[in-house]
């Protein structure tokens, strides 16, 4: 009977001895998988592995990222009007143009994530307008004046300025906002963190990155 006291005894005073180390190593093996749940969910997102440090140790170096990730895309439409007069004879064009917009993250500059006990901190750069493509151009005016014509160079300069138009239409929108909202919402429906997750964008507001 008192062998099994002391016994007991000894395994109650062992855990109570190695309970801050135990807890240590289940805390870190949880981080550790927090880790792996970022990592898979970025490969998923953007194919491509973080720069990954779990209580300021680097767990996960960053692997050599795909040149940018788009997040959103959306239809912009714009006109341009051209018309020029000389010797009393006008020439006139006005072109309608649709593009695509892509907004999204340029991940050649700094991303990282930073887990913590009481906190997730993911650092990469604003989002910005990362291209526009043509999806069609319309000529809703072509008039020539009597010995004012419109050249090649007119319609190569007009054709020119609408896609300026659609990119400074689409970054005075918030396209680029948007695209970072859809990036945290994306990794939360892939990482169900106790702790907070907290994305941090560098570089000035979405909206001016460029």
């Amino acid at each position: 009977m008192a062998l099994t006291i002391a016994a007991v005894v000894v395994v109650i005073f062992w855990r109570i001895e190695t309970w801050p180390v135990r807890t240590a190593q289940q805390s870190t093996a949880q981080l550790e998988k927090l880790g792996k749940d970022l990592r898979a969910a970025f490969i998923d997102i953007a194919h491509l592995q973080p720069r990954i440090t779990i209580n300021n140790r680097v767990y996960m170096e960053q692997t050599t990222p795909v040149s940018e990730l788009v997040v959103l895309s959306r239809r912009i439409e714009v006109e341009h009007e051209f018309l020029h007069t000389w010797v009393g004879s006008s020439k006139r064009v006005k072109l309608h143009g649709t593009f695509i917009a892509k907004a999204g993250f340029d991940l050649q500059r700094n991303l990282s994530i930073d887990i913590r006990p009481n906190e997730i901190i993911v650092q990469l750069p604003h989002a910005r307008i990362l291209g526009i493509e043509q999806d069609q151009v319309d000529v809703l005016a072509f008039e020539n004046g009597l010995w004012n014509r419109i050249s090649g160079d007119d319609m190569q300069s007009e054709l020119s300025i609408l896609p300026q138009l659609a990119r400074e239409k689409a970054t005075e929108s918030d396209l680029p906002a948007e695209a970072e909202r859809a990036l945290q919402q994306q990794i939360e429906q892939r990482v169900h963190a106790p702790q907070p997750l907290h994305l941090i964008f560098k570089g000035g507001t979405a909206n001016e990155a460029q």
